[in-house]
């Protein structure tokens, strides 16, 4: 998710807990090796042995069309000890596409079997390779064989966002077609696309018959959904709710706060009060406190200022989140 969940807010969302691994933002393979530097800007958490700082092993994504060239940067990767090397068969936006990458390559099966067995021999034999696809391009009729394709080169997991590139981010997601994949295929299924609360989560485990789910939009509009999701599955089908076994208002102010010092340490100056105000309009789906917050400094680029309020916001309505014992270390 190019621009929204980074090293940042990584950071943040799994100190909350109920994550077991994260994937990076993609790094875009186009024809020469890169220099260890991009890497580590883009996936900072190599620093600290290609985890979180709360633990969370993170993946480092690459996209591009090259076999050659992604194998060779796949390699260099490798090196610097990230959690395992994905790839990006899933990309809708057209800049991407246009270059031949991410959803594009969906309508060519052998190029992405090339691309997973280059990378494939690339990477450590103790290195997990992943990759994670849509359904397909214009619509789904070569799924399965992208899936298979996949599968048969090496992979040792597959993600599948339930949407093909034309239905780029609209509801609903057809998790339904992962259970297809899932049937046709011997490495592990995740699924992703339209996870926004428990019941989704639930639904999305019976249409695809999936244990396992990726979140993306739906973590970083409610932080606590993981940590909820997790619980529904120890506990009765009715009864829990996403305030009562993830996180409310008042203890995720304080990560609120953390999140803006991050910002604040490591991002352009003229950068910082947007990333604040991209999450809070996020958030207000899940919080009406959000939506209150939003409207508040929406239209104030002060740096000082912001920091002022959100002092004052945090002195009024936060209260210290005790650490999750469920976390992944």
């Amino acid at each position: 998710m190019e621009g929204l969940l980074d090293f940042v807010l990584r950071d943040i969302l799994t100190r909350v807990g109920g994550i077991d691994r994260c994937v990076s933002e993609f790094i875009r393979i186009t024809d020469q090796l890169l220099p260890e530097r991009v890497f580590t800007r883009i996936v900072p958490e190599l620093h600290n042995g290609g985890r979180t700082l709360a633990g969370v092993p993170v993946r480092a994504q690459l996209l591009g069309s090259d076999p050659v060239c992604l194998a060779e940067n796949a390699g260099r990767l490798a090196e610097l000890g990230p959690a395992g090397i994905d790839l990006n068969f899933g990309c809708p936006a057209k800049i991407v596409n246009r270059h031949g990458g991410g959803a594009a390559l969906l309508d060519e099966p052998d190029t992405i079997a090339a691309i997973v067995a280059a990378v494939r021999r690339a990477v450590p034999a103790h290195m997990p390779v992943s990759a994670k696809m849509r359904l397909g391009f214009n619509d789904d009729s070569r799924a399965v064989e992208c899936a298979l394709a996949i599968a048969g080169s090496g992979a040792d997991e597959l993600v599948v966002h339930a949407r093909t590139k034309a239905q780029a981010y609209r509801p609903p997601a057809y998790w339904e077609r992962i259970a297809d994949i899932r049937a046709a295929v011997h490495i592990p299924v995740v699924a992703n696309g339209e996870i926004w609360t428990v019941g989704d989560a639930r639904r999305c485990r019976e249409a695809s018959g999936c244990e396992s789910l990726m979140l993306g939009r739906g973590a970083v509009t409610d932080p606590g959904l993981g940590l909820a999701i997790k619980a529904s599955m120890n506990g009765p089908a009715s009864g829990v709710t996403g305030t009562v076994a993830g996180i409310a208002w008042p203890e995720l102010l304080p990560l609120l706060a953390e999140f803006w010092l991050v910002v604040c340490a490591r991002l352009d100056a003229k950068a910082r009060a947007g990333r604040l105000k991209q999450w809070l309009n996020f958030l207000r789906r899940r919080f009406p406190e959000a939506e209150i917050a939003y409207q508040q400094i929406k239209t104030v680029n002060d740096l000082a200022l912001i920091d002022a309020w959100l002092a004052d916001v945090v002195r009024q309505q936060g209260q210290p989140r005790q650490p999750d014992q469920s976390r992944a270390h």
